[in-house]
């Protein structure tokens, strides 16, 4: 079966985790000031804080903004749960708007004026244009799972240039992996420091008081990522640009040999931008009969994502059926085709050739 998307682990990578479990320090060590350094200076970023995994950070996220009961987070529906949980986390009342049909991206046309905040997801590895978000009064989490890698004309996804903070997924099918793990940039010290707080228990030591003693004064979580994961995680970023030259390549390659099927293709990135390219995103009819088709035939493609507005828990949201279009006929049609640097030229080949026989 081929993947839709997969990890590149290389001989580097296993040399650095057993490195780090031959060492002193398994977890709350040094290999996670490293990464987290790595990743500030590959975003252009401040302060990077890691953590457990990419829910975490997107929880961390609200927590340190300060969001709350009374507040309405507004982010996409075509996501996966864990961007509008991150608002009912913290008591937050999470809120979705349509999609916009030319990105498959959240259309911030249509988020009022008076959202505390918004959560834009860049789908598939296709930034949001945040520079279109008028700011006023407004935190801006940004949901960048799919986008380490990504560039806009204001410099790479997660240097905050119209945002208070960014988060990044490491999960094995993200851009790079440390096998589960997370990480939030930010330009704001405080926030930065709340972030930290947050992932460890709301610790926060008193030397002046003992080398032992530390306090607690609010709550906090065990989201904290260990130094085995992080050592893993220095050693993927530096091959994040061998590995979106990769992701390019083989988008390039399916545009090229797809261009004739009766399918619609993903939205590419516009001038100044650079795609990650997560996901390849294409539209087809009859989707189950594609979908299962390409399965027999083994392919693994798969869906992303059941839109958060069809699942029981997102009741409280309000959102009635017709009331977001765009999202709505999008899912109907859309299928995950398999894209990760591992993939070679002939398993894109069985995968394209699969694919036209069944379109």
């Amino acid at each position: 079966m081929i993947s839709y998307g997969r990890q590149s682990i290389e001989q580097s990578d296993l040399d650095a985790v057993v490195a780090t479990l031959s060492g002193d320090w398994l977890t709350q060590g040094p290999a996670i000031e490293a990464f987290e350094s790595a990743v500030a200076s590959y975003v252009e970023a401040r302060f990077a804080v890691a953590f457990s995994n990419g829910t975490a950070a997107l929880h961390g996220a609200t927590a340190a903004a300060g969001l709350s009961s009374g507040d309405e987070v507004y982010t996409s529906p075509l996501t996966f749960m864990a961007s509008a949980n991150a608002a009912r986390f913290v008591g937050a009342q999470p809120r979705l708007v349509d999609i916009d049909r030319s990105t498959l991206n959240i259309d911030l046309n249509l988020v009022p004026s008076n959202a505390t905040a918004v959560i834009p997801v860049h789908f598939a590895g296709l930034p949001v244009d945040l520079g279109r978000l008028s700011r006023p009064g407004r935190i801006v989490i940004e949901d960048a799972a799919h986008a380490l890698g990504a560039l806009t004309p204001d410099g790479p996804v997660g240097n905050c240039a119209h945002s208070d903070m960014t988060c990044f997924s490491f999960h094995p099918v993200k851009p790079i992996t440390t096998g589960e793990g997370g990480m939030v940039t930010t330009n704001d010290p405080d926030l930065a420091e709340a972030l930290r707080r947050f992932r460890s228990h709301g610790i926060v030591r008193r030397p002046e008081m003992g080398a032992w003693y530390y306090e607690i004064d609010e709550l906090g979580y065990n989201d904290r990522m260990t130094d085995i994961q992080a050592a893993l995680g220095v050693s993927q970023l530096r091959r994040i640009e061998r590995f979106m030259t990769r992701r390019n390549e083989i988008a390039d390659r399916y545009r090229e040999r797809l261009s004739m099927l009766p399918i619609k293709l993903p939205p590419g990135a516009p001038t100044g931008f650079r795609h990650g390219y997560h996901l390849f995103v294409v539209q087809v009819e009859n989707r189950r009969t594609v979908f299962d088709g390409l399965r027999d035939a083994g392919v693994g493609v798969q869906v992303h994502y059941v839109p958060v507005h069809h699942h029981p828990i997102s009741a409280d949201i309000g959102i009635a059926k017709g009331d977001l279009p765009v999202c709505d006929s999008v899912y109907e049609r859309i299928i995950i085709l398999p894209i990760h640097p591992s993939l070679t030229d002939s398993e894109q080949d069985r995968v394209v050739d699969a694919l036209s026989r069944l379109v």
